[in-house]
């Protein structure tokens, strides 16, 4: 307990439970939906790949690597967001875990959907 200067009062500070960082969940959130695009970049490739899929799979291909990499964004600031102190009064965050599995679905879903759209156009050229 911290005494107030020139009084006889002290101040205390109330136990603040820890929050779960938005950030963090968002990253989850973002990954597992840049892996689910991921698959519809693979499936639509090999499906119809007669049908210009290849086109098809590059746009949704797009998406995938942009939701992998906002995933991966997200989660690296949500884990700067926990690693900063907070004084006692201030509110902490939690959720290491979820960041480190959204930045980990992240680049896994941008990746696939590399390879995913890599499949599709040497399936359309062949």
């Amino acid at each position: 307990m911290e005494q107030v200067p020139g009084t006889p009062f002290g101040v205390v500070y109330l136990d603040v439970p820890p929050v779960t960082s938005g950030l963090a969940v968002g990253a989850l959130v973002a990954g597992i939906a840049s892996i689910l695009v991921a698959l519809l970049v693979i499936c639509i490739g090999v499906a119809f790949a007669a049908d210009a899929g290849a086109w098809a799979s590059g746009a949704f291909a797009v998406l995938g690597v942009l939701a992998g990499v906002a995933a991966i964004v997200s989660g690296l600031l949500g884990q700067r967001q926990m690693r900063r102190p907070a004084p006692p009064p201030g509110v902490r965050f939690s959720g290491r875990g979820l960041a480190v599995a959204g930045i980990s679905c992240g680049a896994a879903g941008a990746l696939l959907s590399l390879l995913g759209l890599g499949l599709a156009l040497v399936i359309s050229l062949t």
